[in-house]
């Protein structure tokens, strides 16, 4: 039986190495894995000494070899491949361990396009492909993951079917996610990212509890490795919608940097938003703009959960809450509440990936765009169109609407006081709907909306409504302009006393 390890990654290959010539394993390598093989005392034969030719070309061609992939590829119950083989003189390789190149890493290390080039491997993928076809045969191995369970299944021969149908998935999954980073980091670097072909790849985290409804399956995919890092099950099975709706507060409870923010969701839309001094008054803020909605929400706190917090937020039915982290002793009290999910990041404060693009899937294919930034100088550089400027806290409580706006259901009307929310409007086909919906609701309430900060995160078509908002006491209006009658606009602002600005930048989200 012989092997044939040629691995960037070099992390446990002298151990698995080692593991199979125990097994009494013939080992054949390359380059690299070679030298550390034959410096590790493992008895090792060159590549050379099967291909009988020298690596050349500066190493780009050293495996791309009939006696490489012949030896690999005939199969071995194929009465002429046999005699094929024999008449070559080509001798099995039975196992193949290959991982790539580390294009990746390069990227991230460098802009230098010839080292980038020379990154990309060929002769490993040609590698890993022959040995997936030929799986029946070819044991194919592309994950260090897998190194002791190749080990183990060949020990106990367990090395069934079933076993090497799922290392050639592995194999061709391996292969086919190399090549979409090569070719998405292609079509950015010279088609600013939109190629004639875009692919989008996601290693599995976990299976969901079910997808949308419970009939439908669903699982978390990850990008790159932040879901991995980042998301702990602390308590109970994430579901579909789980994952969506955490997905949703996150991005506005992290967007105020370290502050204490918490922000409570319902079916994709903050229905509950407070930045108090400790996450305790933020929680019993966000709660009191919509109690009803709250209850079986998501909330998200950028900080560490404690007891005293666990306690509050045990006193109404919460179907998520992500978080930091938690403590101990508050773990210890959510345990009261069985259908409560608890999912924590073992971080101090909240932390986004920060994806570069966004997509939706649309029948028959997607729509695909550089993802939205609510960046943190919008409210800043905003222009003053009325002649009264808004006060310091008012600022503050424009940011935060602006802010929970972006990230809102369009059309939408957030308003917010003293750093709470205090009505939010969303997903309406009307603006002005949007905004008398979100004053009803507070008025049904009992919430007083006197003196706040209003956000939309598009553009007033017409003066109602600004007009609509001075009736309810609205102090602060922020949008970004942009409209045919904005001087309308503007003239019923100071008309009524109110402070607008305008942003420029427009942050529909559909």
């Amino acid at each position: 039986m012989r092997a044939l390890l040629s691995v960037s990654d070099k992390e446990e290959i002298i151990a698995f190495a080692e593991g199979l010539q125990d097994q009494g394993w013939e080992i054949v390598s390359t380059g690299g894995t070679y030298k550390r093989l034959d410096e590790a005392g493992i008895t090792v034969i060159e590549i050379d000494e099967i291909t009988k030719f020298p690596e050349c070309f500066g190493g780009r061609v050293k495996t791309l070899n009939p006696y490489v992939h012949g030896g690999i590829l005939y199969k071995r119950k194929d009465r002429s491949h046999r005699t094929e083989a024999k008449k070559f003189g080509i001798e099995d390789i039975d196992l193949v361990c290959v991982n790539l190149y580390p294009f990746k890493e390069t990227i991230e290390r460098t802009e230098d396009f010839d080292e980038i080039i020379e990154n990309i491997d060929i002769g490993g993928p040609a590698m890993i492909r022959s040995a997936a076809k030929n799986f029946s045969d070819v044991l194919v191995v592309t994950d260090i993951k897998d190194y002791e369970r190749v080990l183990i299944a060949l020990a106990e021969q367990k090395d069934t079917m079933e076993f090497r149908r799922e290392l050639m998935i592995k194999a061709y999954e391996h292969t086919a996610a190399y090549d979409v980073m090569i070719a998405n980091y292609m079509n950015s670097r010279f088609h600013n990212g939109f190629g004639a072909y875009q692919f989008i790849a996601g290693k599995k985290t976990f299976q969901t509890r079910y997808g949308e409804n419970p009939h439908q399956k669903g699982a978390l995919y990850e990008f790159d490795s932040h879901f991995s890092k980042y998301f702990r099950q602390v308590k109970g099975e994430a579901s579909f919608n789980n994952i969506n709706d955490v997905n949703g507060a996150l991005k506005i409870a992290t967007s105020f940097g370290d502050a204490h923010a918490v922000c409570i969701v319902k079916h994709g839309n903050p229905c509950g938003f407070a930045l108090k001094e400790t996450l305790l008054e933020s929680y019993t803020e966000a709660l009191t703009c919509d109690p009803v909605s709250a209850f079986g929400g998501v909330v998200a706190l950028n900080g560490v959960v404690d007891a005293t917090l666990a306690k509050k937020m045990n006193e109404i039915f919460l179907e998520v809450v992500m978080a930091a982290d938690f403590t101990p002793e508050a773990l210890e009290i959510f345990q009261e509440k069985k259908r409560l999910k608890l999912f924590a990041q073992g971080t101090k404060k909240l932390v986004m990936a920060k994806d570069t693009y966004d997509f939706k899937h649309i029948d028959g294919g997607f729509v695909y765009q550089n993802a939205d930034c609510i960046c943190d100088n919008e409210v800043a550089h905003a222009e003053q169109k009325s002649l009264r400027a808004a006060s310091k806290q008012e600022m503050k409580d424009l940011e935060i609407a602006w802010k929970i706006a972006g990230f809102t259901k369009s059309n939408c009307v957030v308003y917010v006081k003293d750093a709470v929310m205090v009505a939010v409007g969303m997903g309406m086909t009307s603006r002005v709907d949007a905004a008398r919906c979100a004053l009803k609701k507070a008025k049904e309430m009992d919430i007083d909306v006197n003196g706040a900060a209003m956000a939309s995160e598009a553009f007033f078509p017409f003066r109602d409504s600004v007009d609509a908002a001075a009736k309810a006491g609205i102090k602060a209006i922020i949008e970004p302009g942009g409209s045919i009658r904005d001087e309308e606009v503007i003239e019923a602002a100071n008309e009524h006393g109110l402070s607008l600005y305008f942003t420029t930048v427009r942050h529909f989200l559909h």
